[in-house]
């Protein structure tokens, strides 16, 4: 059984900045790549960025690229977002989730575990 937990969400003034934290509770967390997702009222869950087992590849939303940055501690078992210059587009529930294929990273329905999400909202 996997366990993933998000911290860190809030609510920000439209500019400022947030880090998520995703923390696993898993015996093989370097095992597997891990996403960030986020669903905003009315819309479907979308895929934020994603990062490889080791770190050593990441992947961001067209919308996000430049002003989020994943990374992971394996050492640690967590995941982060750095989000930076928010919008109120960025407004959503924000996800982790682990998929066990990385390139199959895109489709939600990949990944094979999913935390509770936490909100973030930015105002304008």
């Amino acid at each position: 059984q996997v366990q993933l937990v998000e911290s860190g969400g809030g609510l920000v003034q439209a500019g400022g900045s947030l880090r998520l934290s995703c923390a696993a509770v898993t015996r093989t967390f370097v095992d597997y790549a891990m996403g960030w997702f986020r669903q905003a009222p009315g819309k479907e869950r979308e895929v934020v960025g994603v990062i490889s087992a080791t770190g050593g590849d990441t992947y961001y939303a067209d919308a996000v690229e430049g002003r989020f940055t994943i990374s992971r501690d394996n050492a640690e078992d967590t995941v982060d977002l750095q989000m930076t210059r928010l919008k109120p587009e960025d407004t959503a529930i924000y996800y982790c989730a682990r998929v066990p294929s990385y390139p199959h990273i895109l489709a939600p329905s990949n990944y094979d575990f999913w935390g509770l999400g936490t909100q973030v909202t930015v105002s304008s």
